[in-house]
């Protein structure tokens, strides 16, 4: 090894938090990625904490502060400073790479004592391959280093069936991630992505976006209410695909309520709501209880779906989206289909409320889990490209206070089996700790962002896939594009650096990657 390549020595500590002496002037940061050349094979170590080291003692250096403060002492100098005062960096081992074979395993000894670090290079990560149907997600990160030549690329069908969780507090790149990731899956057929876009920012109506995509008149399906751009659709759904079971664990009916929209089903059939909304709750009572509780429900559904009736007794709907006509009929069949086809299906809800967003999303993600069940009973799931629900601020479906309070909900029921039916939850938030233990335990792929509040970055790291125990203070100093990835589907934690989405769009996605390491 070259002496300039050299940024420490192990001089101490244990597995898991061993010490090393920083080379004077190399300047070591938390995240730092350096390689422990061994007999055979190599280790990859993370630098996970820093601090100083000297050779005189506290007391002795509190005085010569002094000396220098008080009295304006400004020329004092050490003999050999670089020999005197010194950093120490803690890190831990991520990996061991075997050179005969490039086999990867899970560390279980120390480097050598005294051994030499340097920083990992390009070459380090040959042993990571690139297979067809993957999404890129961002290049390899050392500290705040990018090893630009170093992408890393993820399994499409792997990762999106067995659900992704994005954690990371506001500014920190969520949106700018979810992008990146759609875009590159806009390049397979065998990913289909149902996104519930509630600020109307993935498709570029205004700026950059996905449209912008080589593929995107192939792959890429808009919905929106608001007078459509060329080659889009209207987003209209009539209330005859609407059934009482997509209001569970959504809606805070009472049990009573529950049986109230329940009969109207079963006597109204497609029809019920439209009923409810034109008949007076007191035709639908037997009692005064009954009217009451039908009353209720009259007033949540106007409330939730936007519903009204004008001055003929027609249902109509404010913000467009539902129709209780002729419009929107084939609308969710149209869209499982595209689903089904491997296509991006964005769905503008910015004009809908909170609760009706959540329901156009239900009425779609439960049709699409019925289907993928029917088809893996006759043996044909196989063939199916995997499909994924995205959803932000995921808590109001997968909270706990959601999931205690009311019954299951079809985001909550796909985060703990739709892996079985290649249906999976890409969910984005900010509060990974008002989610379920069980429900984070099963979201098996987390790409995390940066995050200031240690209560979330204990949530995140006590359900992460690898063991992040040393990574608080490394969470915490992310800075904004900055992440680590944390999956059943990589050898070790990997640190990302993830490219600005408008600057991809310029290029085009025309980057030649031939010669570039892929990372997965």
């Amino acid at each position: 090894m070259d002496e300039i390549d050299i940024v420490g020595q192990v001089i101490g500590g244990s597995f898991g938090d061993i010490v090393i002496r920083e080379k004077f002037g190399k300047n070591l940061e938390i995240g730092d990625l350096l390689i422990s050349e061994e007999d055979g094979s190599y280790l990859i170590l993370q630098v996970f904490a820093l601090e100083y080291g000297s050779q005189i003692q506290d007391r002795m250096q509190q005085m010569m502060s002094g000396v220098n403060l008080e009295q304006g002492v400004g020329n004092a100098e050490f003999y050999e400073p670089e020999f005197v005062n010194y950093v120490l960096a803690r890190i831990k081992p991520l990996a061991r790479v075997s050179r005969t074979d490039n086999k990867v395993t899970l560390p279980k000894s120390l480097p050598s004592f005294f051994n030499k670090l340097r920083f990992i290079k390009n070459e380090d990560l040959r042993f990571l391959k690139r297979s067809t149907e993957q999404i890129f997600v961002g290049h390899i990160r050392s500290g705040t280093k990018v090893i630009k030549d170093a992408e890393v690329w993820l399994n499409a069908e792997d990762v999106f069936s067995h659900h992704i969780l994005i954690p990371a507090t506001t500014g920190r790149g969520k949106s700018n991630l979810v992008k990146t990731i759609l875009w590159h899956a806009l390049d397979s057929n065998r990913v289909g992505a149902l996104v519930l876009d509630a600020h109307d920012e993935y498709y570029g109506r205004h700026g950059p976006g996905l449209k912008d995509h080589p593929r995107s008149r192939e792959n890429l399906v808009y919905y929106t209410p608001a007078s459509p751009p060329p080659g889009t659709n209207m987003l209209t759904i009539n209330l005859r695909s609407v059934r009482p079971e997509h209001f569970e664990g959504i809606i805070d009916f009472s049990d009573a309520q529950y049986q109230a929209i329940r009969g109207a089903y079963r006597t109204h059939r497609d029809t019920w709501i439209s009923q409810i909304m034109m008949t007076s709750p007191e035709e639908f009572a037997s009692s005064e209880n009954a009217a009451v509780t039908m009353s209720v429900v009259k007033r949540k559904m106007r409330i939730i779906l936007g519903l009204d009736l004008n001055e003929q007794n027609q249902v109509e709907c404010k913000n467009e989206v539902f129709d209780a006509a002729t419009k929107g009929i084939t609308t969710v069949d149209d869209i499982v289909n595209d689903l089904e086809a491997g296509k991006k299906v964005i769905l503008d809800t910015s004009r809908l409320g909170n609760e009706a967003e959540i329901i156009v999303g239900n009425i779609i993600a439960s049709k699409v889990l019925e289907r993928y069940k029917d088809y893996k009973q006759k043996g044909q799931l196989e063939r199916k490209p995997v499909v994924t629900v995205v959803i932000e601020e995921a808590p109001r479906v997968i909270g706990e206070d959601v999931l205690v309070s009311k019954n299951d909900n079809i985001y909550s029921i796909i985060a703990k089996e739709g892996r079985k039916f290649k249906v999976g939850l890409t969910a984005i938030t900010q509060l990974s700790s008002v989610i379920p233990r069980t429900i984070l335990a099963n979201m098996n792929t987390k790409i995390i962002l940066g995050n200031e509040m240690k209560q979330e970055r204990d949530a995140i790291i006590e359900s992460a896939s690898q063991d992040l125990s040393e990574d608080d203070k490394n969470i915490a100093s992310l800075d904004k594009g900055e992440g680590i990835i944390s999956s059943i589907f990589v050898p070790f934690a990997l640190p990302i650096k993830i490219p600005l989405f408008e600057e991809m769009v310029g290029n085009n996605g025309s980057e030649k990657r031939a010669a570039r390491t892929k990372v997965f």
